[in-house]
């Protein structure tokens, strides 16, 4: 099967006048959505704990572990259009970040949960503003851990990031609930699909091989996707109102529909772990620019 790019979405459309942030966006997928949505005219944010010089594109500090951090981020923008939540670790060794959270909770969702609250007056300003959850289809309705979403006891690396995972679409699915009824921000979950990128730097070369992901050459399995590959259902839903509210693959929506009440709970909680307020403002009229 050949699967489009991200340039392959989005040839014909302009961007022209709309701010797009990207997180993770100075490598693997989250670089080719950030190239792809500048080729098409927008104004792009790259944030990136690690920054680099990236060709066309505004690159800014940002780690999602640090809560203060991501205020301070979110207050540099006056209006967004675009946000895509790209940016993730996967399978990592017990990590503790900020107040002692596991670290592929903290950064895959409540950094990016804070984001999109700070952030919330910027989007209300832009014009049909969409955010874009990166999740994934291996895992989108794994269980969360409730009562220890932190695995302080028992940590078992793939069961946090299925958690991770999980969350990332219950985000999207209570996101779009509010914003929608809010301002007309609308929200949808993705899964881009198996690439080798930076995100499996915490697996060894046995553990892929047993995975089936590359061979004894290091080459990867014939069913995973290039990066620009990867890249193309994010920014298909970035820029189609027909994913609004829904998770997508292979640039089109999925049958798949999150918990209505797990991802309100979880909204609650998160809310509750970041200290931020569990509603969002309606605030003023969208203002069209561009």
């Amino acid at each position: 099967m050949t699967h489009p790019t991200a340039d392959d979405v989005l040839r014909g459309v302009d961007l022209t006048g709309r701010t797009a942030i990207v997180t993770g966006g100075t490598s693997g997928i989250g670089l080719e959505t950030c190239s792809a949505l500048a080729r098409a005219g927008a104004t792009v944010v790259a944030a990136t704990r690690n920054p680099s010089t990236v060709a066309g594109i505004d690159v800014r500090r940002l780690d999602l572990a640090d809560l203060d951090q991501v205020r301070d981020f979110a207050a540099g923008f006056d209006a967004v259009d675009i946000l895509i939540a790209n940016a993730g670790v996967m399978a990592c060794p017990l990590t503790r970040v900020g107040p002692g959270w596991e670290a592929q909770f903290a950064i895959n969702h409540l950094g990016h949960f804070a984001l999109v609250h700070h952030l919330w007056p910027a989007l209300l300003r832009g014009r049909d503003a969409r955010v874009v959850v990166v999740s994934s289809n291996a895992v989108p309705d794994a269980p969360i851990r409730w009562d220890d979403p932190h695995f302080t006891t028992g940590y078992d690396k793939w069961q946090a990031y299925g958690q991770s995972k999980a969350a990332n679409a219950l985000f999207a699915a209570h996101l779009d609930l509010l914003g929608q009824a809010a301002a007309g921000v609308r929200a949808s979950s993705t899964h881009p699909g198996a690439i080798l990128t930076p995100l499996q730097r915490h697996l060894t070369r046995d553990e892929m091989l047993a995975a089936g992901w590359i061979d004894e050459a290091g080459q990867a399995a014939p069913y995973f996707k290039t990066p620009a590959q990867g890249a193309a259902t994010q920014v298909w839903a970035a820029t189609n109102d027909a994913a609004a509210g829904r998770h997508c693959n292979d640039c089109a929506v999925t049958p798949f529909r999150p918990s209505p009440a797990d991802a309100s709970r979880l909204w609650a909680l998160s809310a509750s772990l970041t200290g931020l307020s569990p509603t969002l403002a309606a605030g003023p009229a969208a203002r069209a620019h561009g």
